[in-house]
């Protein structure tokens, strides 16, 4: 991939008038097929931010290139029979994308091509998908909360691990940062979100003490466990529990500089945390509801959620918690990304005529 572009932040006290400047892009699916049908349930761009991926109600995975708005220079990837739930960039692969199913798959995709090199069957309808930042593993998720690990390598064909039921709803995991997988973090439907060692353990292994404080260095240093053999059923060890809203976590999103951690809860809250300390710096309160997406700008300086309650995305200063700006929408916008590679643009679903853009069709930042 190419190597990530040097840019200077923007500070707060002028992120209002440069932000105010950009422009948004719709980029429009003919492939709706009526009221409501074509209903986007998940975005993401590639590693680069030269692509972006939509997933919708109506089966329709598409891939946009940003600077060209016109479908016919977008690609649609087919074979899935369901919705897509989630879709999910090998982070370090440039035009290889995993997306999940509620026809009960997780296929892989080689974008270049236009070909699924790989599908894997979950065992029930797939809800969320995640890779850890080798690209190693992704770890799907099915509707009734049990996890499926798919290892990936170069000389095979991925190959799912066995099943991790879990105890409670879990909405969305991710990895650490850097390195091999050694840590995964899962949203709950208790308030928590749960610090795990990866990868997973017997059954029969000691649970580490969950109270136990965790610093972030955790995130990128590996933890003694044994890996679980194909015929064992498997169990994640818990490091460290934080107790983060009084309903549901649904969403979860690690800062760029792995200084924050931002939780989204059906509480319409959106919480920040320290890493260092796993401490609660500041709560976000501007959305009317449950908060399905979170996400910071490539510096880790802002952050956004995204809701289907409400309209109107706020941008939030990760330091301050103040709003600095907000881009006005007609409906609600439950999926919103920031560009992941140097730019200030934020893409987002909800409002008609599908995907939007803010900053493609032009500004100052």
């Amino acid at each position: 991939m190419a190597p990530t572009p040097f840019r200077k932040s923007v500070p707060k006290d002028r992120f209002p008038s440069a932000f105010a400047t950009l422009k948004p892009q719709t980029y429009n699916d003919p492939s709706t097929r009526g009221p409501g049908s074509h209903t986007i349930r998940t975005i993401a761009w590639n590693p680069t931010g030269h692509l972006i991926a939509t997933g919708s109600a109506d089966r329709t995975l598409r891939i946009w290139n940003p600077e060209k708005p016109q479908v016919k220079n977008s690609t649609e990837l087919r074979g899935h029979t369901g919705a897509i739930e989630r879709v999910a960039w090998n982070p370090t692969k440039e035009a290889e994308l995993a997306s999940v199913s509620s026809d009960g798959t997780c296929r892989f995709w080689d974008v270049k091509t236009r070909t699924c090199i790989a599908s894997v069957a979950l065992g029930g309808e797939g809800l969320t998908i995640g890779w850890s930042s080798d690209g190693t593993v992704a770890l799907a998720g099915r509707k009734d909360d049990t996890l499926i690990p798919i290892y990936l390598s170069p000389d095979s064909s991925p190959t799912a691990g066995q099943p991790i039921t879990q105890s409670v709803q879990t909405n969305q995991t991710i990895f650490n940062p850097v390195g091999p997988p050694t840590t995964l973090l899962l949203t709950t439907g208790d308030g928590s979100v749960k610090i795990c060692s990866w990868p997973p353990t017997a059954p029969t292994t000691a649970v580490a003490n969950s109270n136990t404080p965790l610093h972030h260095s955790a995130m990128a240093t590996s933890r003694s466990s044994t890996p679980v053999p194909p015929s064992t059923s498997s169990s994640l060890q818990t490091l460290h529990t934080l107790h983060a809203h009084t309903s549901a976590c649904v969403s979860l999103a690690l800062s760029p500089t792995s200084r924050y951690l931002a939780i989204g809860g059906s509480d319409a809250l959106i919480s920040l945390y320290d890493t260092h300390d796993w401490i609660c710096r500041r709560t976000l309160s501007s959305l009317s509801g449950s908060v399905k997406t979170v996400s910071f700008s490539w510096d880790g300086s802002y952050v956004i959620g995204g809701s289907d309650e409400g309209t109107g995305i706020d941008v939030a200063h990760a330091e301050s918690g103040e709003i600095v700006a907000r881009i006005e929408t007609s409906l609600p916008a439950p999926c919103v990304s920031w560009h992941p590679n140097g730019k200030y643009w934020i893409a987002y679903s909800g409002d008609p005529g599908g995907l939007k853009i803010v900053g493609a069709a032009g500004g100052a930042m």
